[in-house]
């Protein structure tokens, strides 16, 4: 009985805390919207899972957890601590993205650009509260909706705060569907939302080929601090677009940014530990990120409707929503808001110019931020 006494005593039903098991039952929510709602699955099984593995409690001196050096968990997670893992997202992005929306209306640019405000109105947003200013760019980037650059800049400024940062950030990325249409409907008439644009332009291969580099150089001489988030997206576009490394290309983005997403998902999950993730920033930084998103989705439509009044050929302002980064789930929920108006109105290849123009301006943003407090 002794010995039964003392191995239930190291069994996790003794030492499970509350806390303990509401951030396992929110990784089983996680997993059960991956599975039925279809909410970015890639991204929520992985963090559900890392989540529920991450809760377990164990006796302290085993070492098991993403905090306790030398640990099997510790090693995934230094990829998620040091910024390794988002720069290899965005070679991946890089190799399956077609600029070609982009180009074809250089003007939609500036809806990805406007989508940005979201991300400084929360960094102000933050100071308020209390937290520092590094702390608070870090905060305001979730505006951005990018998972991969939110944990990159906070691994660089606030890596106390780069668990819940980075769970917000997933978590607002996987429920654009819910968030951006309510949104997108109060601030648009049903007469904007049923203007039809003209079909983009074809582009040449030659100016598919030149816009990384050119890309790469302009906005990196605008925001060093995003040389090694851009210079990967542009990279993974060249080895697309040049036509002579696809073997490359179609590596980085199948295999390798596969690999890289189960490693980031499930390493950030598991950071989720009830004592560390439990706390009143946490709340804080949730409810900054959910402002900043939809200061961000606003900021894109309205500013569509800003340029509206100076152009003859109409923007449909549904398509500013899209300037938030979260690729494509954004742009599909403008196709569906607009065909909700007109079946026969096809917004999506329009949606995707401010969509990949977004994942640009939310780097820069990161750049800048990350430049300006250090």
């Amino acid at each position: 009985m002794e010995i039964l006494t003392d191995f239930f005593g190291t069994t996790g039903f003794v030492t499970l805390t509350w806390g303990n098991l509401i951030m396992i039952l929110i990784g089983i929510v996680f997993i059960f919207l991956a599975i039925t709602k279809d909410y970015e699955p890639l991204l929520l099984v992985p963090i559900g899972m890392g989540a529920i593995v991450g809760n377990i409690p164990v006796a302290a001196d085993m070492g098991m957890s993403v905090y306790d050096e030398g640990s099997v968990l510790s090693y995934l997670y230094f990829g998620v601590e040091y910024g390794v893992y988002p720069p290899l997202i965005f070679l991946g992005i890089g190799a399956m993205t077609d600029f070609s929306t982009m180009l074809s209306n250089p003007k939609l640019v500036l809806l990805g650009a406007a989508a940005q405000i979201g991300v400084f109105l929360t960094f102000f947003g933050a100071l308020w509260l209390g937290f520092s200013p590094k702390e608070a760019g870090a905060i305001g980037i979730i505006g951005g909706a990018d998972g991969p650059t939110a944990i990159f800049l906070a691994s660089k400024l606030a890596e106390n705060l780069l668990s819940a940062i980075a769970i917000a950030a997933y978590s607002y990325m996987a429920l654009v569907p819910i968030i951006q249409p309510p949104i997108m409907k109060l601030l648009t008439t049903r007469e904007e939302r049923l203007i039809r644009m003209k079909p983009p332009r074809k582009v040449s291969k030659r100016e598919k080929m030149i816009f990384p580099v050119a890309a790469f150089l302009i906005s990196t001489m605008i925001a060093p601090g995003a040389v090694v988030l851009l210079g990967m997206l542009f990279f993974g576009n060249l080895l697309k677009e040049s036509l002579v490394t696809e073997r490359l290309a179609q590596t980085a983005r199948t295999a390798m940014i596969d690999i890289v997403t189960i490693l980031l998902g499930f390493a950030v999950g598991a950071s989720t530990r009830a004592g560390n993730f439990l706390t009143q920033e946490s709340l804080q930084i949730f409810g900054l990120g959910a402002l900043s998103f939809a200061i961000a989705t606003a900021g894109g439509v309205l500013f569509a409707k800003f340029m509206n009044l100076f152009l003859t050929e109409k923007i449909n302002p549904l398509v500013g929503a899209a300037g938030v980064s979260a690729v494509p789930d954004s742009a599909r929920v403008v196709q569906m808001v607009g065909q909700q108006e007109d079946p026969h109105n096809f917004l999506l290849m329009h949606a995707m110019a401010p969509n990949v123009a977004g994942v640009v301006g939310s780097a820069i943003a990161a750049g800048v931020l990350w430049s300006a407090l250090t």
